[in-house]
């Protein structure tokens, strides 16, 4: 078992930053295949924002946050960050983090996407940008 919790949400101005945390306790995030930063704004699906896989060598982003957020891994503090400037309204959402330590094949980019894939979900950090 793992538990995923997400800090750093916060209201911020349209053009502000806001740095994401991920930690996780139960099991070691440098043993996990991938985790990913998902976002749902109020009356939409839970959509996908960011990925890394295991080794931190491949990241993935959705088109929408694609050269303003970045996703990083701290293996040693066990967390994950997502640093997102140049915020929008559009941004405005919970943002959660999923994990998962298994998988039946190796991940295509598609799959990194998918919110079926993760096995464990944080409680989610609110993040509201304002105009």
């Amino acid at each position: 078992q793992v538990q995923l919790v997400e800090s750093g949400g916060g209201l911020v101005q349209a053009g502000g930053s806001l740095r994401l945390s991920c930690a996780a306790s139960g099991r070691a995030f440098f043993s996990a295949y991938a985790i990913g930063w998902f976002r749902q704004a109020p009356g939409k699906e839970r959509e996908f924002v960011a990925a890394i896989t295991w080794s931190g060598d491949s990241t993935y982003y959705a088109d929408s946050v694609k050269a303003r957020f970045t996703i990083s891994r701290n293996n040693a503090r066990n967390t994950v960050y997502l640093q997102m400037n140049s915020l929008k309204p559009d941004d405005t959402a919970v943002y959660y983090c999923g994990t998962t330590f298994t998988r039946s094949s190796t991940w295509s980019a598609s799959d990194y996407r998918d919110r079926g894939n993760y096995e464990y979900w944080g409680q989610g950090t609110q993040v509201t940008v304002s105009l």
